[in-house]
Parts: C-alpha cells; sequence; structure tokens
C-alpha cells in the first residue's frame, strides 16, 4: 500500500467520525443555504444525491430547483457516473453500494452537480469514499465544457489539508449550514 493510499484510509476513518458528530448536531439552514446558490442556475440541469447514511441532506433542495434534476448511476466499476432524471415522485430502487437511483428515466448530462464528500479543505479538495467516481465524472464532464461542482457537507468536514493525487478533481464551491462559500483551488 502506497503511502497516499495510507493517509487517504486513515483521513476517511476520522472523517467519518467527525461527520456523523455534525450528523447528530442536525443540518441548520444547509439546504436552504444550497436552494439559495442554485436558484442563480434556473433551468440548467443539476444532478444531486440521495444521501446515505449519515451524508447531509440535498433532496429539498433539490425537489425545489427550478430545472430539470438528476441523481447518479454506478454503472460499473472505474467508470464514470451517468444521471438519470430524478423528481421526488419517481420510483427508486436500490442501485450500487445500497444508494437509491431511479427504476427508469432518462439520462440526462448535468450542468451543476451537487457533490456528497467526507471532508474537504480550503482549495476544494474533498475525499470521497475512494472509489473515483465524482473523480473521472468531473473529469470528463469539464472536458467537454465548464462545470460547477458543489461540495455539500457540514462545517464540521472541513480539514486542513484533504491528501491530494493528479486524479483529483476540485470543487468549484462548498455550501454548508454556516453557508456558501468559493474555494481558493
Amino acid at each position: 500500500m502506497s503511502d497516499l493510499v495510507a493517509i487517504k484510509a486513515e483521513a476517511r476513518k476520522a472523517a467519518f467520525v467527525q461527520r456523523k458528530v455534525a450528523f447528530a448536531a442536525g443540518q441548520g439552514a444547509a439546504a436552504a443555504h444550497l436552494g439559495d446558490v442554485l436558484a442563480a442556475h434556473v433551468g440548467r440541469v443539476l444532478a444531486g444525491y440521495m444521501p446515505m447514511r449519515t451524508e447531509i441532506d440535498p433532496l429539498p433542495a433539490m425537489a425545489a430547483h427550478d430545472g430539470p434534476v438528476c441523481v447518479p448511476v454506478i454503472v460499473g466499476p472505474g467508470q464514470a457516473l451517468r444521471f438519470r432524471r430524478w423528481t421526488p415522485e419517481v420510483r427508486m430502487i436500490p442501485g450500487e453500494f445500497g444508494a437509491l437511483i431511479p427504476a427508469e428515466g432518462d439520462w440526462l448530462e448535468p450542468d451543476v452537480l451537487i457533490v456528497p464528500l467526507l471532508a474537504f479543505d480550503a482549495q476544494g479538495y474533498r475525499l470521497g469514499y475512494g472509489g473515483g467516481f465524482y473523480d473521472r465524472t468531473l473529469e470528463g464532464l469539464r472536458a467537454a465544457r465548464p462545470r460547477l461542482a458543489i461540495g455539500f457537507a457540514f462545517a464540521a468536514q472541513e480539514v486542513p489539508q484533504v491528501p491530494v493525487e493528479a486524479t483529483d478533481q476540485p470543487l468549484n464551491m462548498i455550501v454548508t449550514e454556516s453557508g456558501p462559500r468559493t474555494v481558493c483551488g
């Protein structure tokens, strides 16, 4: 195991604990802040996510978005995510890793992505679960044209520095219960 892999594994353990504590304290105004940010993107295709475990919940902001909304679908190991149209009424089924996905619907290409994470830093880097799905996806989408990637997290998930590899894709913005902020990266 390389040093960076071990460092990231240890950082993930610590981040899970920190997020669990923040989750117990409640979401506060996080969804309202996210909704305010999304109001500037009316009509654009938004990719959200279905919250799992102690992830902060973007569903209220997704449901209020004035435009098409989709959620990620894992199509296979080592591949970029695809995104299927979502509404609060769509029938959901378990997908890979237990995340709920729409049972059917159109495939969409997002302009704005709400990205889940374990930890983030002021430079806009995120620590995910280690599968590289969002990094591959953002790299591919951004190769075609600019995309807005918004990390959605509890403020307590911020760390001084996320261990970074060359393949890690930075976020453009972070939204927490404390409000939105553009990152330094």
